[in-house]
């Protein structure tokens, strides 16, 4: 009888023969593509030891994707070194609904290569060559991988891979493995540098499509060689990875880039530089109604608002700590104020000034403006403040990722015994406010201190992430943990919103820092007369104005709820004479602070009700003869039905009642 040990799987002890490998235990289950034993996720071909604990990774679980596209990954690289011989080979690791790899290639691949690439890859699934993996010794890897330089590179980070993009997936802190692409017969196919885990074979890839090429620096700095970067998705099955297609064609024909330009609401002129929008008139109006009923809504919770300029002195951002840890993100200083005497000598020093990538540091300064009473706090400070933030030109994308936005930023400065209580009521008022511009599908992520970029003591840290981890809990939304993805001042929750179709997007953070406050040397008198310190509450509502605009044009595809329209309402006379009367219907509507163009335009009256639907106008008035004569129009809606003979004092109090209501229609 052969030795046995015992394991426990998905929760159950079991004894099994020594030996026994993960893709033994879940052989009848076809959909298992690794497994995770104790903490890690191995391979089906992995022996199991006595006291593992074992789970099954099914495709379909975000483990089990990620490693189907990863595998997919490795099938596209041996097919790009099967038909460009001459390709060296960068890395390929599972991202977000896909997978990319990056080529060292003479001439950018084309769409044609792509579909070339894709046969190649589908004969190399046919062919079920297996994933095998074996360890190796730095220097054997060196010697089977001599002839690939950005492999060796990576070899030689071994331990510190981690912070080359995406170079995690190849080499970690541990032993060196290779993973060899292996055919029916035995015959290594080709093979790569890799930690895995992988699929067991390359027919138990699904379904895959290539989707785009671009240009990628090599581990993401502009300081090396730009590389040929593929685009690919891999899904479970044929019917997930089309319903992922079909979202993505959904997405782009609901892209803010193009409905921006369609509707007219804003451009970045090329004039002004990458990431720098300007808005429309009718954006403007957009916007505009955004950012009042922002202020009403802040004036009624009781927060107070504030103006600050657009730069400052190096000094500020020194107390701060963002010359420390922000830098990067920040533009590059104006030196200032230097004056020089008849000999061209320095007379004077001058000063170094940034634009603002935040604006706390003003806000703390508008607190330190003089003594504060327990009695003022909480003190809640609001401003629609411009801040300057400089991304690489290869991540700014229309409005949702920019170098000049506006923030809704809020700092609330309160008491100890306070702040749980601020927290939560916060919480509750950025929830709402989100739903009264149609977004009410939200989780929330708690970030958490990265141990190499925080400042502060850890006690601290540990305080307010707990007090943080409590009143979300108490909403009673999901709490996702986002462990370091905290700023170097303090954690945070974010909330994350699920638009129309599906997409998550951060919206709201609400940030608790100990930290600034002692930097700043900020204080109140206690009621007891002593000098405490107060803490500090970060919050954005939006994010930024900017990418929120992006957002529910977006999220309602460029058809917003009439409050948010930029036009409300068209008048479409059937006739030219038609035009005074709806001139007078219009009048009343205005009065009503409704916003209406009446069309007089020489298009007939088909063409401008299908120019009117292009843009999306939530109401349409059409008037003839009859409804003239009736005091009546025709009410069309924005789909397309229509209710004939309507009163016009109907019809303008239906309109201003959907718009007082911020219903959709």
């Amino acid at each position: 009888m052969s030795d046995q040990i015992r394991i426990v799987v998905a929760g159950a002890e079991r004894q099994v023969d020594a030996g026994t490998t993960a893709a033994d235990l879940f052989a009848e289950e076809t959909t298992v593509i690794a497994a995770r034993v104790g903490d890690d996720l191995v391979d089906l071909a992995r022996q199991l030891n006595d006291g593992d604990k074992v789970e099954p990774v099914q495709i379909s679980s975000d483990d089990g994707r990620a490693i189907l596209r990863h595998s997919t990954a490795h099938v596209l690289a041996q097919a790009v070194q099967e038909l460009f011989g001459e390709a060296k080979l960068g890395i390929g690791p599972p991202v977000e609904d896909g997978f990319y790899y990056d080529f060292d290639v003479a001439e950018p691949f084309t769409p044609d290569d792509l579909k070339r690439l894709e046969k190649q890859m589908q004969r190399i699934i046919k062919e079920r060559q297996q994933f095998v993996r074996r360890a190796v010794s730095d220097d054997d890897a060196r010697k089977e991988l001599a002839t690939e330089p950005y492999k060796m590179e990576l070899i030689g980070l071994k331990g510190g891979a981690g912070d080359a993009e995406g170079a995690s997936v190849e080499v970690g802190a541990g032993e060196l493995t290779i993973y060899d692409n292996v055919r029916r017969g035995g015959e290594v196919a080709w093979k790569d540098l890799c930690r895995g885990p992988h699929l067991p074979t390359t027919k138990n890839i699904p379904a895959f499509k290539l989707m785009r090429v671009a240009g990628a620096y090599w581990r993401g700095s502009e300081k090396n060689p730009q590389l040929q970067r593929i685009y690919g998705t891999a899904w479970e099955s044929k019917e997930a990875q089309q319903e992922y297609l079909d979202r993505l064609a959904e997405a782009e024909r609901r892209d803010h880039r193009k409905l921006g330009a369609e509707l007219d609401l804003f451009s970045f002129p090329e004039e002004i530089g990458s990431g720098l929008a300007v808005f429309h008139p009718k954006g403007g109006v957009l916007r505009k109604e955004m950012e009042d009923y922002s202020r009403r809504r802040h004036e009624d919770a009781g927060y107070e608002f504030v103006y600050t300029p657009h730069i400052t002195k190096s000094n500020l951002f020194e107390i701060s700590g963002h010359l420390d840890w922000y830098a990067d993100g920040m533009y590059p200083p104006m030196h200032m104020d230097e004056e020089l005497d008849a000999e061209g000598n320095i007379r004077k020093a001058g000063q170094d000034y940034y634009l603002k990538p935040m604006n706390c540091p003003f806000h703390i300064l508008i607190y330190r403006s003089r003594g504060r009473s327990y009695r003022e706090l909480p003190l809640r400070m609001f401003e629609f403040g411009s801040v300057y933030r400089y991304e690489k030109s290869g991540v700014v994308h229309g409005l949702t990722r920019v170098r000049g936005m506006t923030q809704d930023d809020a700092h609330i400065f309160t008491t100890s015994e306070r702040m749980r209580d601020e927290l939560a009521d916060l919480l509750t008022f950025v929830l709402e406010l989100l739903k009264d511009y149609g977004l009410d599908d939200f989780y929330l992520e708690l970030s958490t201190k990265n141990p190499d970029k925080y400042v502060g003591d850890d006690e601290v840290w540990d305080r307010a992430t707990e007090t943080l981890r409590e009143v979300a809990t108490e909403s009673g939304l999901d709490l996702v943990p986002d462990p370091g993805g905290a700023a170097f001042y303090g954690p945070k929750i974010s909330v994350q919103a699920r638009d129309a179709i599906g997409r998550t997007w951060q919206m709201s953070t609400i940030q608790l820092d100990f930290n600034l406050p002692e930097l700043f040397e900020l204080e109140y008198t206690a009621g007891d007369g002593s000098r405490q310190r107060p803490i500090m509450i970060h919050r954005a509502l939006f994010g930024s104005i900017e990418r929120f605009v992006g957002l529910l044009t977006e999220h309602y595809a460029g058809a917003f709820p009439p409050w948010l329209a930029p036009v409300q309402v068209v008048g479409i006379p059937i006739a030219d004479d038609h035009a005074p009367y709806l001139e007078q219907v219009a009048a009343k509507l205005r009065e009503r602070g409704i916003r209406v163009d009446v069309d007089t335009s020489d298009d007939r009256m088909q063409k401008k009700i299908r120019t009117a639907q292009k843009q999306k106008v939530p109401f349409m008035l059409l008037a003839g003869d009859e409804d003239v004569s009736k005091g009546a129009v025709s009410f069309r809606y924005r789909d397309g039905t229509q209710n004939n003979g309507v009163p016009v004092e109907d019809a303008v109090a239906e309109i201003v009642d959907a718009v007082q209501r911020r219903v959709q229609v």
